[in-house]
Order: C-alpha cells, then sequence, then structure tokens
C-alpha cells in the first residue's frame, strides 16, 4: 500500500496557509450567497425572494428560523422520497436517517452530492491538521477504521436512497481512499451490533490500523470486546501498536478522558475531536486536545447564532461570524448545500476568543435540567459529572439524568442519575462522594440550582443509581437503538422516556 501521508502533509499546509489568510466573515457571506444563487429557482427560493436575496441582513430579512419538523411538514413530506428542486437545485440523492436523541422520532435528512464532497473535504482536513502537527506522521501507511453503524442503504426511489451517514459516506469514498479504510462492505453492512463487534475484533487482529474514529461510549465497548478475543489487557498500544489517532465525536467526551487516558497509556497515539451531523461536518480540531474545535467555513454550510434564550421568541437576534461574540450559549443555526436554511440544528455552542472560528459544543437545545426550575444547561451537568468521576478515582462508561417528582404532600423533587461505572462498579462510599460533588458543582455553577438546593428548601440533594456494566448497551437495544450512530440520551425531560430507563434497571437481574 502506497503511504499518502507525505502527499498530504504538503496539501494541509498549503490549505493551512490559505485559510489563514482568508477573512472569516468574507468567506461565510460569500459561501451563503453563493449557496442562494444555486437555489433561488428552487420552490424554497421562490417562495423566499431568493433573487433579491444579496447579503446575509437580506438573506435573514426573507428566511425565517425553522425546525426539521417545519421542513417535513411544509416542503419535503410530499414529495418524499423523490425532492426534485424543493428546496435545493437537482433531485436529492440520498437521505440521512437519524432519531432524535430526546424524542426518538426518525428523521430523514437531505444528503445532497455537494455535500458529500464537503464532508470528504471536512475529513481530510482533519487529517491535513494532524500531519501537520506531527510531520512525521505514517496515518496513511495503514488503514483508517470507521467504528460506525451500518452502511447498508434502502432505495426509497429509482436513484434515491436512505441509510445511516455511513452507510451514505461508505458508498461514496473518495478514490485516493479507497483500500484505505476498514471494515471491509460485508461486515460494515452488518446491522446487528453485537454480531458487528465480535465478528470486528476478529477480523481487524491482523490489519495495520492508523486511525480509530467513533462515539466514545461504543468504542469502549468494542475496544473492550476486541482485548476479551485476543486474551488481553484493554490496552490501544497493545492492540493496535501502529494508531496514530483516536478520532472521537458526537457526545461530550469529559466522562470518558479518564478511561480512554488509560486506554492509550504507552500509545502514541492523540486524541483529536470532531463535530459531524448528519446536516454536515461542522468541525474539527486542528490545535491540542480540549482546545476547541475549528469551524468549517467552506464546506457548504453558513453558520448563524441565535442567543438560546431567545431562540422560541418572535423576533431571535441572528448573529453570524461577523459579530457573534465568545463565550455566549448560541444555538448553532445552519443552512447548506443540500437544501436546509436557516434550519434551528438542535445544538448550543460557544465561540472561543481568537481571530480563528473555534467552538465549543455546550449541549442541545432541548437539554435543560428544569423541571422545578434550576435551569441547568447540558454543559453543566456533563461538566459536573465528569468533575465527580474524577473525585472518586473513577470512569463513566454511561449515564442518563431526568427529574423525580414528588409523590407525597411535602415531598421534595430532585434529579436521579443513572450511571454506569466501568470496570468494576463504585462502592456505597464511592457514589455517595460521586453524589455530594455534583451537588458542590452545580450549585457553584449555577445559581438557579444553587438557590433552590439551599437549605434543601426546593430540591433535595441529587440521587445516584449505579447500574451494572452493560446496562445502557441492553437498553439502547431494547429501544431498536443499540450502535454507533445511536446516542444514550443525556438529560431525559421526557416523563415516559425516563421512566422506560428506570423500569427497564429495576428490571434487570
Amino acid at each position: 500500500m502506497m503511504d499518502f501521508t507525505p502527499l498530504m502533509w504538503r496539501w494541509a499546509n498549503w490549505r493551512s496557509a490559505k485559510m489563514d489568510r482568508q477573512d472569516p466573515a468574507k468567506v461565510q457571506e460569500r459561501h451563503l450567497l453563493s449557496l442562494v444563487g444555486r437555489a433561488r429557482a428552487t420552490k424554497f427560493g421562490r417562495d423566499h425572494d431568493f433573487n433579491g436575496a444579496r447579503s446575509v441582513v437580506e438573506f435573514q430579512a426573507r428566511v425565517p428560523l425553522r425546525r426539521y419538523e417545519d421542513f417535513w411538514d411544509t416542503y419535503w413530506c410530499e414529495p418524499f422520497p423523490v425532492l426534485k428542486d424543493i428546496s435545493w437545485p437537482g433531485t436529492i440523492p440520498y437521505f440521512a436517517v437519524t432519531s432524535g436523541t430526546t424524542t426518538g422520532r426518525t428523521k430523514y435528512i437531505p444528503c445532497s452530492k455537494e455535500m458529500i464532497a464537503a464532508n470528504s473535504l471536512a475529513s481530510a482536513d482533519m487529517l491535513g491538521a494532524h500531519t501537520r502537527y506531527r510531520p512525521k506522521s505514517r496515518v496513511l501507511g495503514g488503514k483508517s477504521f470507521m467504528l460506525g453503524g451500518s452502511t447498508e442503504l434502502i432505495e426509497e426511489a429509482p436513484g434515491v436512497f436512505s441509510g445511516d451517514l455511513s452507510g451514505i459516506m461508505a458508498a461514496n469514498v473518495p478514490g485516493w481512499f479507497r483500500g484505505r479504510s476498514f471494515p471491509p462492505r460485508e461486515l460494515a453492512l452488518l446491522a446487528d451490533w453485537e454480531e458487528k463487534v465480535a465478528r470486528l475484533a476478529e477480523a481487524c487482529t491482523d490489519e495495520d490500523i492508523r486511525l480509530l474514529a467513533g462515539t466514545p461510549s461504543w468504542l469502549l465497548i468494542f475496544i473492550e470486546a476486541l482485548a476479551a478475543q485476543k486474551g488481553v489487557a484493554p490496552n490501544l498500544a497493545t492492540l493496535f501498536p501502529n494508531l496514530e489517532v483516536l478520532v472521537h465525536g458526537g457526545v461530550d467526551f469529559a466522562p470518558y478522558r479518564r478511561r480512554f487516558t488509560d486506554l492509550l497509556a504507552g500509545s502514541h497515539a492523540e486524541l483529536r475531536e470532531v463535530y459531524p451531523a448528519s446536516e454536515g461536518f461542522i468541525a474539527s480540531a486542528d490545535r491540542g486536545d480540549g482546545e476547541g474545535l475549528r469551524l468549517n467555513l467552506n464546506h457548504g454550510l453558513f453558520y448563524e447564532f441565535v442567543p438560546v434564550e431567545e431562540l422560541d421568541s418572535e423576533t431571535p437576534t441572528r448573529h453570524w461570524i461577523a459579530d457573534a461574540e465568545p463565550g455566549v450559549n448560541y444555538a448553532l443555526v445552519l443552512s447548506s448545500c443540500a437544501g436546509l436554511w436557516a434550519y434551528v440544528l438542535g445544538d448550543t455552542v460557544e465561540l472561543l476568543a481568537g481571530d480563528t472560528p473555534r467552538v465549543k459544543v455546550t449541549g442541545r437545545t432541548s437539554y435543560m435540567l428544569s423541571a422545578f426550575g434550576e435551569h441547568l444547561i447540558a454543559s453543566e451537568v456533563e461538566e459536573a459529572v465528569g468533575a465527580a468521576a474524577g473525585e472518586i478515582g473513577a470512569s463513566v462508561s454511561d449515564w442518563s439524568v431526568g427529574p423525580l417528582f414528588p409523590e407525597t404532600p411535602g415531598e421534595l423533587g430532585g434529579h436521579l442519575y443513572v450511571v454506569e461505572f466501568a470496570g468494576g462498579g463504585a462502592s456505597e462510599a464511592q457514589v455517595a462522594a460521586f453524589a455530594a460533588r455534583l451537588d458542590r458543582d452545580l450549585s457553584a455553577t449555577n445559581e438557579d440550582y444553587a438557590a433552590h438546593r439551599a437549605e434543601g428548601f426546593g430540591l433535595k440533594p441529587p440521587e445516584v443509581l449505579p447500574v451494572p456494566p452493560g446496562t445502557f448497551a441492553s437498553w439502547m437495544k431494547s429501544r431498536g437503538q443499540l450502535g454507533g450512530q445511536h446516542k444514550v440520551p443525556r438529560i431525559i425531560m421526557d416523563e415516559d422516556l425516563f421512566a422506560n430507563l428506570r423500569a427497564f434497571v429495576v428490571g434487570r437481574p
């Protein structure tokens, strides 16, 4: 296999120099107007007078914010699966199928040929960043292991397919990358997650894996299965001695950091975070671990930033790269080369200070733990869980939290954390210390929570329910959502869903 890494290094340096010379605001406005120009003759473009949109302000005046349900009900549902000149020119060839993390409703996200090309470019930029910061890299001298869902695609109409985003990208692998990826097609197609993990563990034994990518929780399951299959300790230096980079994304990494630090002991691999979505490849780390994710500015996406508290107001303030401020919790809004326009993604982000736009993901617009007026946002809860795990020297494999409502007069409400600790679990003393640290950190970072907890007046202390290893995987399987493309919901405000989790945990042997 020819090693393309030196070529990637040269290309990456050229790309980096080019991007560093560009003004982010000019790049984004030019990109938006190009997208608008392409779509002016579509039904959506005609409905919103795209011919008259010659600036960001004019676009925002014509196109209101919309969520997925608005697009589906108004534009996509009736002609589905053949979306021809509806919100993007031509016929949409693919739909990325995803289930809402909080609602479970299946979504069909349009994916155009232009979006596939943009995603491929973003992936190359991520690899390029790795080679620039590691000049002696040989990451393309071996194979890249993508741990995702089934790559099987369903033909919804002639020439129109639906499936996991991983399947769409697998069907459109760039020529230079063919033969450099793992798993092979027959394994990638497997839909049964447990069978897939077992067979992948067996098949990758003799492969020279240089890059490993996936969602942290599913990566842990796979790595432990591989170690068990080989009869060795779960250590990446042993399992994949030539591994250079471990790519993770999809969920907050803080609760998993300690576990992956242990797994990477002795390995020369580095961690690299990415921010992909079914709607587009939004950002990736181009610096060290924890230094934010660089926004992909010319990859088929135009970004708007709406203060979270204004999201549902009649006239929300719509910032963009030119005027968004660092440190503000924004709802991320996208317009794309697949026919999304002022689309509320559902994620919340903060911009970091600096000339190059970088973000950190703070949570979901629907991920607020506030059943009693405590107004905890996802990032506060996730950071507290990570700190609490560190307090007791434990790693968390998975977790969810939801409200406990009073059942008797005079009883206070509270929060129940269902936590799956890695390894041998946690003792009663450790669980108590975990809960106490959660309470302290949340009180320190959120005034509303602190006020509700003051003297136990409005909110009882958090409860922690430790569960055995494999509990969350089994629960996801029971809901038909086991696999690399599905995420365990962190904050569950849906009473039925949280009751389902609690009943499942209680009913387990």
